[in-house]
């Protein structure tokens, strides 16, 4: 890897992802003082506060959880993968406000059972089990939900909403968060079945080398293979090898040509573009406002976050020359 973008990633303005970039391309302990003071830096970075900044005085967003992308739902899920320092109490209000609406009677009721197959947007569950892992939030509403995701995964591996009776195919976009989700569960409470589903629905992306049709091979949906940060339900080849590589799948064969087309997208400097989005900048309350941008899309310009997830999936992939990952969750321990 060039020592270029691995010196402009440390030299970043952005605490998060001089973080990521030690813990998972310089190999640094994320329990080391140093670190755990960087994630300290997180919380207080303007990013975070800003997301944080329409909390009202009881710690709520005083919006619907889901509302995309600065309900509760979605702002936890960034502060997860903003590398949010565990445990914080302050989050509990956001939290409580997701697992009510979650695990609501009405909510329940909205789930149909068609043909012996649970049509659930599964991609909400599976946030909320991931956000209150990963942010050290943990507790017995998170072992619901995923008593819910084993309730309702489909007979080939994953999960869809698609109300159609014709439907029996899962969904990439509503079966890669909760696999992810499942990957974290199980190493944490060490569920065989867990594990055993999370491989399971491993297994539709892997099959499909996770953006080819099964039976012509063409490429499944042009969007799949652009680049994208973030993808919130969305699902794109580096939201796809990114879990593959929490999953300790990325050596799997059927990995390579998504691995290929990824390396395909590197700009001269070493870096990767944001090809396109899912978000726009809008203090306005519509659909897909986001209170801060995410490096913006330009396809002939790097993207920091876009640039540490692929650089962190070719390291674990074993094509770029720097240390492996810790501490990631994987079906191979």
């Amino acid at each position: 890897m060039s020592t270029g973008v691995l010196t402009r990633l440390l030299a970043s303005d952005e605490p998060t992802i001089r973080y990521r970039t030690r813990v998972a391309l310089c190999g640094e302990d994320p329990a080391a003082p140093e670190l755990r003071a960087l994630q300290q830096a997180i919380a207080a970075s303007p990013r975070v506060q800003t997301l944080l900044s329409e909390r009202g005085p009881d710690g709520r967003i005083p919006h619907h959880p889901y509302q995309k992308w600065s309900g509760a739902h979605w702002v936890l899920a960034d502060l997860a993968e903003l590398a949010y320092p565990p445990g914080d109490p302050a989050l509990a209000s956001l939290l409580d406000d997701e697992m009510g609406w979650l695990l609501s009677p009405a909510h329940l009721k909205k789930v149909r059972i068609l043909d012996g197959r649970a049509r659930r947007c599964a991609s909400q569950e599976g946030n909320a089990v991931l956000s209150a892992i990963r942010l050290g939030l943990y507790d017995a509403r998170v072992d619901e939900l995923v008593a819910r995701l084993l309730k309702w995964q489909w007979p080939d591996g994953g999960w869809n909403c698609d109300k159609r009776p014709a439907a029996h195919h899962s969904s990439f976009m509503e079966s890669l968060i909760p696999l992810r989700a499942l990957v974290y569960y199980a190493r944490l409470t060490g569920m065989a079945a867990a594990h055993q589903a999370a491989e399971r629905a491993a297994g539709i992306f892997l099959k499909r080398q996770l953006f080819r049709r099964l039976r012509d091979g063409a490429v499944m949906n042009p969007d799949f293979t652009r680049l994208h940060y973030p993808c919130y339900w969305h699902y794109d080849i580096l939201a796809g090898l990114k879990v593959m590589a929490e999953a300790g799948a990325i050596a799997d064969p059927r990995c390579q040509a998504a691995l290929d087309l990824l390396e395909s997208k590197r700009l001269a400097d070493g870096s990767f573009p944001a090809e396109a989005s899912y978000y726009r900048v809008t203090t306005q309350r519509v659909s897909g406002r986001s209170l801060v941008s995410w490096g913006g899309t330009r396809k002939t310009q790097g993207n920091e976050f876009v640039t540490v997830d692929a650089l962190t999936v070719l390291a674990a992939a074993g094509r770029l020359p720097i240390p492996s990952q810790q501490g990631v969750p994987s079906f191979a321990n």
